[in-house]
């Protein structure tokens, strides 16, 4: 077994046009230098414009994978990305808690796409609080951290786990991020305000799944963080389509 990179393990959902999920997460971390390995958590058919259809993996199919590759591999991190409730979610951090107590865990809270097709469970939120407390991070755009807060899975004086709040979906200081951790907030600039940054499908996960392999190469959370902002920059900038460019 090779030992030159670590293991990341990303559970997310495919989407055959490359640009999100599980074969975005793949990308990131190849370009990042991690070893990726790869659990199915939903079929989906669309493009990068249009989400079509949505078909659930079978979780007990899920777990059985999480299973073999977790006991087969020193896995330092993983990202989970689309699930469909916080049941779902809550089986699966379990199980992979139950296998590796220390692993890192990254959940990027995919409720709905860019073109507006529900995946999460919004009557579910609220049951959040003992899921997050086995989390070290999640990933929420500024629009999700308010569906989020507004249902009541953090309380009120301090989150549950770390929080990273993405920026680009900000009326105020577009682009800045906020991580709540520790109980410190801090603000994560764009690194350049004059470059030109095109929208892209499959941000979010790529900025996750960044972050994820930062973790697992011994970054802390904020330089992870700062190191990610870095790459999804570059990503956003790579072309003025929707499918972004990893090299």
């Amino acid at each position: 077994m090779q030992t030159e990179r670590p293991f990341v393990l990303s559970m997310a959902g495919y989407d055959p046009s490359g640009g999100a999920g599980l074969l975005a997460d793949i990308k990131t971390m190849e370009q990042l230098q991690v070893q990726g390995l790869g659990i199915c958590t939903a079929m989906t058919l669309q493009t990068e414009s249009q989400c079509l259809s949505l078909k659930w993996q079978p979780l007990a199919d899920i777990l059985s994978a999480t299973d073999v590759l977790m006991k087969n591999y020193k896995v330092e991190a993983v990202k989970i990305g689309v699930v469909k409730d916080t049941e779902f979610l809550g089986q699966i951090t379990e199980r992979i808690r139950s296998i590796n107590p220390a692993v890192k865990i990254v959940w990027d809270p995919v409720l709905k796409s860019t073109s507006a097709f529900s995946f999460f469970d919004l009557n579910t939120v609220s049951e959040l609080k003992n899921v997050l407390e086995k989390i070290d991070l999640i990933t929420p755009n500024y629009n999700e951290y308010t569906i989020l807060k507004e249902n009541g899975p953090f309380e009120k004086s301090e989150p549950l786990c770390s929080v990273l709040v993405k920026g680009g979906h900000r009326e105020d200081q577009l682009g800045t991020d906020i991580l709540l951790a520790n109980g410190k907030e801090v603000s994560i600039q764009p690194s350049n305000e004059k470059s030109v940054y095109y929208p892209k499908h499959g941000s979010g996960c790529v900025l996750s799944s960044a972050i994820t392999s930062y973790l697992a190469k011994g970054q802390s959370l904020e330089n992870a963080c700062r190191k990610s902002k870095l790459y999804i920059e570059k990503f956003l900038t790579s072309n003025p389509g929707l499918l972004g460019f990893h090299s």
